[in-house]
């Protein structure tokens, strides 16, 4: 049987993921085996494990700091928004359909079973489970039917941290007034307070803490200080957004800040290289300076096509592809052909004009590929992106449709379980791939970037470690950072067996 310990916020991006994340690492450094866990993800950052099965990203992250596979247990429930409204709900990795918010909302106690199935199924192989809330347990319109906070809590007995943000103000606030929105079942399971994001001098806050703990009496376990990581830590663009960007950075690299925005941690490999910063656009005078365009994943290509238009981006995009390398990704390659059809109203239905900057056209299907690929960029690849010819890739596939390029245009060739196909396609300064997690392996990044330097007669200085190396050197810096600022042996002390 698993101890379990769980982490609750008092509202989205309070942290949770890190802390969680964290906690994963020091469990692990500390000689036991650990695993994340988190029954609901709504976040349209997505992976595929090793069986072609759809997960949350934030629990990748997660599987990474506690030093295991990535497992659909540890996520069995994502929903992916498809507009303001409704999403794609999976369920084992796999789709059940599009929904409504009020007909999930009705539907989504019969995913009990699923929920204790697969947290039974991790117990196996766990010492220790590091649950993540969502949201906030105070949503007092959404407790009927909680199956992600206080529901999951009490189904598998576990005691919970409650993280607050500082950074955002009325972190005092936020904390006593979650737990006065709790019932008193509830309230006994939250066995401390943790402040997140703290700036400054820790003595200050000392009255308020003290005067927190009198009226709540739940003790303040932590606070953790502002730190800046290359950590994944949040299913929002919120988090990248507020990174620190290098002063006088050689390289400027542009995302498309797409509405529907996707699989955005496919470029979080660049803050590993000195001298380039990640630029999240939305208006077309923002492309000055920009020495890449990219075009990342989307979960309404459509919809978020049709924005580009609108924007302005799509026609500015156009004008810097004449001199400037564009790169698309998964739903950004699909906006990047002639054409995009919808004959099954998977999204929008009908046919879209595409951006015409690659020979390509795609038609949307009802069937999602999932899975995992490696493979080789085409030797042929040339212009502006030659310098990745015939470099090895790895990553996987999540997508809605299938494309067709003109021969001899293909940007890859890769092997999806037993079937060996092309991908992507390159024309000119353009390029594009299905393929989430390119940037990831080996050199490309680094090549990568050492192009975009070179284009502007600027040599970038050599990372000190690879991008694996660096991301495990983050993980455990978070740890340090938990240790010197948590009391950990009052945790130790929280955790019980789970009851489920």
């Amino acid at each position: 049987m698993s101890k379990v310990i769980m982490i609750q916020g008092t509202m989205s991006n309070a942290g949770k993921s890190l802390v969680a994340a964290g906690l994963c690492r020091v469990f692990r450094q500390d000689g036991f085996r650990v695993m994340p866990f988190k029954s609901q993800n709504m976040a349209l950052n997505s992976f595929i494990t090793d069986e072609g099965l759809e997960m949350g990203r934030a629990q990748v992250m997660q599987a990474e700091a506690a030093g295991v596979k990535p497992s659909v247990l540890m996520n069995p429930i994502l929903l992916k928004p498809t507009s303001d409204t409704g999403s794609q709900v999976i369920v084992n990795g796999e789709v059940r359909g599009n929904m409504d918010a009020r007909t999930y909302f009705k539907y989504k106690k019969s995913l009990l079973p699923d929920i204790a199935h697969a947290f039974r199924e991790l117990e196996k192989n766990a010492d220790i489970i590091v649950i993540e809330g969502a949201g906030s347990p105070a949503e007092i319109n959404l407790k009927d039917n909680d199956i992600v906070n206080m529901g999951l809590a009490a189904l598998v007995g576990a005691p919970v941290l409650l993280v607050g943000d500082i950074d955002r103000g009325g972190v005092f606030a936020q904390l006593l007034g979650t737990l006065m929105l709790l019932d008193e079942e509830e309230r006994k399971r939250v066995k401390g307070l943790i402040i997140n994001k703290f700036r400054g001098d820790r003595t200050i806050l000392d009255p308020g803490i003290r005067m927190l703990e009198e009226k709540c009496g739940v003790p303040v376990t932590g606070v953790l200080p502002y730190t800046r990581l290359s950590i994944d830590d949040e299913d929002s663009l919120s988090g990248r957004l507020e990174r620190h960007r290098p002063d006088g950075a050689a390289v400027r690299i542009c995302v498309v800040r797409l509405p529907h925005i996707s699989n955005f941690s496919d470029f979080t490999v660049f803050e590993h290289i000195s001298g380039t910063e990640v630029d999240y656009i939305s208006r077309p005078e923002e492309l000055e300076g920009a020495d890449i365009v990219i075009l990342p994943g989307s979960k309404n290509t459509i919809g978020d096509l049709k924005w580009l238009r609108e924007s302005g981006l799509e026609a500015a995009i156009i004008r810097f592809a004449k001199t400037g390398p564009v790169f698309g990704i998964c739903g950004g390659y699909q906006m990047l052909g002639r054409a995009i059809h919808d004959p099954d109203h998977v999204e929008e239905g009908g046919d879209v004009r595409g951006m015409g900057l690659l020979p390509e056209e795609t038609v949307l299907q009802r069937t999602k590929t999932r899975t995992q690929v490696t493979g080789k960029i085409d030797s042929s690849v040339g212009g502006i992106f030659r310098c990745l010819a015939g470099q090895r890739i790895r990553g996987y596939e999540v997508h809605m449709g299938e494309t067709k390029t003109e021969p001899g245009n293909a940007f890859s060739h890769i092997k999806a379980g037993q079937q060996v196909k092309s991908d992507g396609a390159w024309r000119g300064n353009v390029c594009g791939t299905y393929v989430h997690g390119i940037f990831d392996e080996g050199d490309i990044a680094g090549r990568l970037a050492d192009m975009l330097a070179g284009r502007k007669g600027v040599t970038l200085a050599d990372p000190a470690e690879s991008y694996q190396a660096f991301k495990e050197s983050q993980y455990d810096r978070l740890a340090d950072m938990i240790r010197a600022n948590m009391d950990m042996k009052a945790v130790y002390a929280m955790l019980c067996p789970a009851a489920i």
